[in-house]
């Protein structure tokens, strides 16, 4: 696995390419490469600020000479004419860099709120908000990264750092007792140490689960409230919980209020809304 450092730089890069391509030509024929400026980045809606670093990291990937004053960092709720920094240096570089600050800084933003806004839901529960995989290929580092300035908590960031034995690797190995089997012997055999969740689709499935053990959380999938309750009851901490399925924000705290560790939403980084804002020129 590829460093989130080098996984990024490479995203910064392809944006690049894609965007730019043999040249800005409206950049360059009409301001000359040695022109100097400054822009702002100006917020247009109430939300939370995500992607400030990122924003720094792009610049200087384009243009290491280009600087950045940070006025307002990461994670903080902003409203609308806030300004979270400014940057200056050549002005073929602020145009060029305009567009991919822009559209990373509104998604991340987008998922930040959207977050943020899960989180004080929760509050006065122990229950916890995860982020899924089901991310813009490409963008999950970025995307994860938002939830986390949001207040959330990544489930996994791929298939390489958790085992989770969903339905379908139920259903192909045979069964619960012999997914959770194989599971532990790989990891003893690859000298592993990664945690082991298992997803149960009812409570005959959870009840095999107690009785074979071997994980370290259990999945609770498309369970209404009356059964997560009675899940979370059987269990009796002996394993950590989730549920996921099915779970709207106006049903979040309900199922929170069952007792369960963490609910999973794909919502925090499949359907945002992203934060508008701008990055214009000062005169």
């Amino acid at each position: 696995m590829k460093t989130a450092n080098l996984l990024i730089d490479e995203l910064i890069s392809r944006a690049f390419a894609e965007d730019i391509g043999d040249g800005d030509h409206t950049t360059l024929c009409c301001i000359p490469p040695t022109a100097m400026g400054k822009s702002r980045l100006m917020i247009k809606e109430d939300g939370v600020l995500a992607g400030v670093e990122t924003a720094i990291r792009i610049f200087r990937h384009f243009d290491p000479d280009l600087t950045v004053e940070v006025l307002i960092r990461d994670g903080a709720e902003v409203k609308k004419g806030d300004i979270a920094f400014t940057v200056q240096g050549r002005v073929q570089s602020l145009l060029q860099t305009e567009r991919l600050v822009l559209n990373t800084m509104q998604r991340m933003s987008g998922i930040a709120t959207t977050t943020r806004r899960y989180v004080k839901a929760l509050e006065g529960t122990h229950t916890r908000v995860l982020d899924t995989r089901k991310t813009t290929p490409g963008m999950r580092l970025l995307e994860k990264e938002a939830v986390r300035i949001g207040g959330g908590v990544n489930h996994r960031i791929g298939l390489f750092d958790m085992i989770l034995l969903k339905d379908n690797h139920v259903d192909f190995a045979g069964g619960i007792e012999q997914a959770i089997a194989r599971a532990k012997s790989y990891l003893k055999e690859k000298k592993k140490a990664l945690k082991i969740e298992i997803e149960v689709r009812n409570l005959d499935e959870l009840d095999e689960v107690l009785r074979v053990g071997g994980v370290d959380r259990i999945l609770l999938d498309n369970f209404d409230l009356a059964g997560t309750r009675e899940a979370v009851r059987r269990i009796a901490g002996r394993f950590e919980t989730e549920s996921s399925g099915g779970i709207t924000f106006d049903t979040l705290r309900s199922y929170a209020a069952c007792g369960v560790d963490y609910i999973s939403a794909g919502a925090l980084t499949h359907s945002v809304k992203s934060l508008d804002m701008s990055l214009k020129a000062v005169k």
